[in-house]
Formats: C-alpha cells, sequence, structure tokens
C-alpha cells in the first residue's frame, strides 16, 4: 500500500527530460529496488548499470524477467542483496550462472525465483494499481512453496488461483530505440515487460539510442509504448546495451560472451572482478566504453542486425 502511495504521490512531470548517464543515475539510493528493461541479453540498460556500479551503490535488489550477466556484476562488485528473476545467465550455450550459486550458498545474496508469467503479472498488477492478480502459473511447482505466491478458490468456477503479490520496483531502468526530450519512448520490436516496469516504479531512467523530435514522436504515437508522464530522466546513448543486442540496430556480441565466460572458468568471480575494472571501472565515458570495442565491430554487429530485418 506505502508503494502504491508513493507512485500515485509521484508528481506527473511533463518537461524536458533530457540529461546525462552520471546524472541520472544520482537518483538512484542505496538499498533500492532496481527492475531492469529489457529480456536477457536484448535491449539490457547495459549504460545506466554501469554507471550504477561507478557510483558505487550498496544494498540493492534487482528484478528482472530474464536475469543475463550484469546480476553477476553487481554481486563481484557486493552491491546486491537479493536477486529476483526467473533466469539467471546468458543463455543455454553459457549455461546458469556459477557466480549466483556461490553466492547464494554463501549466504551472501538472497534468490528469489517466480515463473517468467509470474514475475511479469507481480509488475502488470503494480502498474494497474492492484494489490494482486490471478495466474493458473505456478500451480502445482515448488515455487508456490518459496515465494509470497497465494491460492484462492475461484467464485467462479470453484477451481484453484494462483495470486501473485505487485512488484513496485523504486527504481526502473529501460533502454530504448527512439525518445524525444520530454521522455516519449519508442520500442521497435517486441517491448517485453518495459511498459509494466515503467508504470509500476517510482523513478523511471532511459537510455535512448537516439533522441528525435517531439514532432517525429507525434506522427507515429502508436509507437510510444513508455509515456513521458512517467519518466523522470532520458540520456541519448548510441549502443547504450552493447555488446547485448538492439532490435534492428545492433545484434549481441556472442564471441564477446565466450570471452566473458572463459574469465569465470579460469578465475572464477575473480575473472569478473577484471573485466568490470576493463570495461566498467576504466572508461571515463560511454564513448571510451564503446572505443574499448571499436569501430569496425560496431559495424559489423550493425550490420548483422540489419540482415536479420532484411534492412
Amino acid at each position: 500500500m506505502e508503494a502504491r502511495q508513493r507512485l500515485e504521490a509521484k508528481p506527473q512531470a511533463t518537461g524536458e527530460k533530457l540529461t546525462t548517464l552520471s546524472d541520472a543515475i544520482r537518483r538512484v539510493n542505496d538499498r533500492d529496488h532496481i527492475a531492469i528493461g529489457g529480456c536477457l541479453f536484448s535491449r539490457t540498460p547495459l549504460a545506466l548499470l554501469m554507471e550504477i556500479l561507478r557510483q558505487g551503490r550498496q544494498g540493492l535488489t534487482l528484478s528482472r524477467n530474464l536475469m543475463c550477466y550484469e546480476g553477476e556484476w553487481f554481486m563481484a562488485a557486493g552491491a546486491v542483496e537479493a536477486v529476483l528473476t526467473s533466469w539467471f545467465g546468458i543463455g543455454l550455450p553459457w549455461g546458469v550462472s556459477r557466480i549466483l550459486r556461490e553466492k547464494v550458498e554463501r549466504g551472501e545474496v538472497r534468490f528469489e525465483e517466480w515463473s517468467h508469467l509470474g514475475l511479469g503479472l507481480r509488475y502488470r498488477a503494480a502498474a494497474m494499481g492492484v494489490p494482486f492478480l490471478p495466474t493458473l502459473t505456478m500451480l502445482g511447482s515448488d515455487l508456490m512453496a518459496v515465494t509470497q505466491a497465494k491460492t484462492m478458490q475461484c467464485p467462479y468456477t470453484g477451481k484453484t488461483l494462483c495470486l501473485v503479490p505487485a512488484l513496485f520496483p523504486d527504481v526502473a531502468l529501460l533502454h530504448v530505440h527512439r525518445a524525444d526530450r520530454f521522455g516519449n519512448c519508442q520500442i521497435d520490436g517486441y517491448p517485453h515487460m518495459d511498459p509494466d516496469i515503467a508504470r509500476a516504479a517510482t523513478t523511471v531512467l532511459v537510455t535512448a539510442e537516439k533522441i528525435i523530435s517531439e514532432e517525429e514522436i507525434r506522427r507515429h504515437p502508436g509507437r510510444t509504448v513508455v509515456p513521458g508522464f512517467v519518466v523522470d530522466a532520458v540520456v541519448e546513448a548510441p549502443y547504450g546495451a552493447f555488446p547485448h543486442e538492439c532490435y534492428g540496430l545492433y545484434e549481441a556480441d556472442f564471441e564477446h560472451f565466450d570471452k566473458y565466460v572463459a574469465g569465470i572458468k579460469a578465475r572464477g568471480i575473480q575473472g569478473i572482478r577484471d573485466y568490470l575494472d576493463c570495461y566498467v571501472y576504466s572508461p571515463q565515458s560511454h564513448q571510451e566504453y564503446l572505443a574499448l570495442f571499436g569501430e569496425d565491430r560496431l559495424a559489423r554487429m550493425a550490420g548483422y542486425a540489419r540482415e536479420l530485418v532484411g534492412k
């Protein structure tokens, strides 16, 4: 109830939201619950996540439908206390996260698992402003005993339903294809859970591949899936999800994933710390970070993405 009241009391600001990465992340506090947009290695707001690590936030809770290796970064940095997700790892070729298992078995991080649909419905309930939503997901699974889900008898059919509680993040981090200076955001391809996460969170921070005019936004109103009045800050960050993918603009760099996992296999959690030193803490700007990959690689990944969408 307090989270909902906090969200309802949020000013519906309609002014200009353009800012920098560092300024946007100053809105994130220690011990915040951060919901991460995108899905697995699709449109992960990596530029925003990296800036959180640079600014040294602690005691965080992370939630995401399918958590990629960004969760490992926060574990290696000692910045996260709890993770809520339905999957944790890059993808099947790379296996599930070894670092998650190590941290959870040592009691250093709390792991809360929901079904993919169950977690999505938690965001949806918060976005709708209701305390829970009924569903059939997770019924008959062990997840019913280890989560906050409850059951009830349907008053219409008499069948058992699972009730999942609303999830109100403190902060939502999103990466989108386009936005205007007022924070109206457009996403090409599947939007994943981003629209619900944006409406469920108290503070919404966005990076966009490109900032376009409000006139251009208005020409295609159906593409605006996150309205500006829920957004608190927007940053122009080309390749803001790289080496993850952004549909139609650049493909994920799977060779980079191979290199990342090889470092973990060779050095364990120290492999991640070495990675963070190279790719997160050393670059002084997003442009310096992209320079580590080189223009040729970025152009090659952009070419792969155009082939997938027939451009």
